[in-house]
């Protein structure tokens, strides 16, 4: 057999691994002109004979874990070591069912593949840990990479946002991992159930939202490789960074130049040259980008101010005993509207530290409250006392 390989093409190591020895022992048949001869020993009896059988069904059974064997034959009453069963299961490996799998292609247009990775790195002179989003088309193999402080909801729809920007257009499905901002959970019939905020986002775009299988990360493979991409390529030759503003910067020019032009060994193409068929078949991206401010319900103060994040901002006095709905960007701006949808007042986050935000005319009436209240003399109290 190990000559058969060998005429094939097969490599010594590859053969090794398929025969369950050692490359020495492949080199020594092969060198070999003639079988050995000689009277063949006679096989000598083994504490494992009577319970090979049990472990032919447990690797049938595909437990293939030598270890867990061996535990459960002691149990069952194997006077043996763990090394005879390690050598009787090592050659059966070979039959083991590979794990390879087939490439699904799609034609243009058709699938993204959304995947998140975290690395540490140095950030304004701090070392933190930095999420970037990988959206990989999947004819093209073009992708897009976003930085984020982040993996919540917000941030996941914003990634998605920015790359259909990238791409200047929407492909017909996006497949995602399950994780919460995308996927709630798997019910018994294998269906999938989103997340609202997800749905909501595939109905602003118009794409049909796709979960990968429980414990089938590689369903998304594209994606993944490209995340293992951008660590080894774009965080070696950047290690330090401003602000996260700066890295996403510079990780724009990198796309453009570096990673559009890698070539694609499969194709003998680059992704950029790929696109050029696969931007036809995007569909168009809507009018207005999805919304992926964060938003929750505030109740105004009687003083006119609202509680966010630790310090207190101003809206119109108006409002004071009201409820307002807050919405918050990614980048600390922060909105308020009125129940019925109009804006009312815009502020900048700021700490705690830096004191309550107001702006002064939101308080006019409150002030001129206060000035029209009748004045007294204080010599009026003089005389009383």
């Amino acid at each position: 057999m190990i000559k058969q390989l060998r005429q094939r093409g097969a490599h010594l190591v590859d053969i090794a691994h398929q025969i369950g020895c050692c490359e020495r022992t492949v080199r020594r048949h092969l060198t070999r002109e003639a079988p050995p001869t000689g009277r063949p020993d006679k096989p000598r009896a083994s504490k494992l004979d009577p319970y090979k059988p049990i472990i032919d069904q447990l690797l049938a059974d595909n437990v293939w874990n030598a270890e867990v064997i061996y535990q459960l034959l002691r149990e069952q009453g194997y006077p043996g070591r763990r090394t005879m069963v390690r050598m009787y299961i090592q050659p059966k490996r070979a039959l083991r069912p590979s794990k390879q799998t087939v490439r699904f292609e799609t034609p243009p247009g058709f699938q993204l593949q959304h995947d998140w990775g975290e690395i540490e790195m140095v950030i304004a002179g701090q070392r933190c840990k930095v999420n970037v989003a990988v959206n990989t088309l999947g004819y093209s193999r073009r992708f897009h990479a976003w930085a984020a402080p982040s993996q919540d909801a917000e941030h996941t729809y914003e990634a998605l946002v920015q790359a259909f920007r990238h791409f200047n257009g929407v492909p017909r499905t996006v497949l995602v991992d399950n994780q919460k901002a995308a996927v709630l959970k798997h019910d018994r019939d294998h269906r999938v159930i989103f997340n609202a905020g997800f749905l909501q986002l595939a109905n602003h775009y118009g794409f049909a939202p796709k979960a990968c299988r429980p414990q089938r990360p590689r369903t998304k493979g594209k994606t993944e490789r490209m995340v293992g991409y951008v660590k080894q390529h774009f965080f070696q030759r950047y290690r330090a960074f401003e602000s996260v503003a700066h890295l996403n910067q510079l990780l724009q020019q990198w796309l453009e130049r570096v990673a559009d032009q890698r070539p694609l060994r499969q194709f003998h193409q680059t992704p950029a040259e790929r696109f050029a068929d696969e931007a036809e078949a995007l569909q168009a991206l809507p009018t207005i980008d999805f919304d992926t401010r964060y938003h929750d319900v505030r109740q105004v103060g009687w003083d006119g101010y609202i509680e966010v994040r630790g310090n207190r901002y101003s809206v119109p006095d108006v409002y004071c005993g009201q409820a307002v709905v807050i919405r918050l960007s990614l980048d600390d701006a922060l909105t308020a509207y009125s129940l019925a949808g109009d804006a009312i007042a815009q502020h900048r986050l700021q700490p705690a530290q830096a004191g309550w935000c107001s702006v002064p005319k939101h308080h006019a009436a409150l002030w001129q409250q206060t000035l029209s209240v009748q004045q007294r003399d204080l010599r009026v109290y003089e005389e009383v006392l």
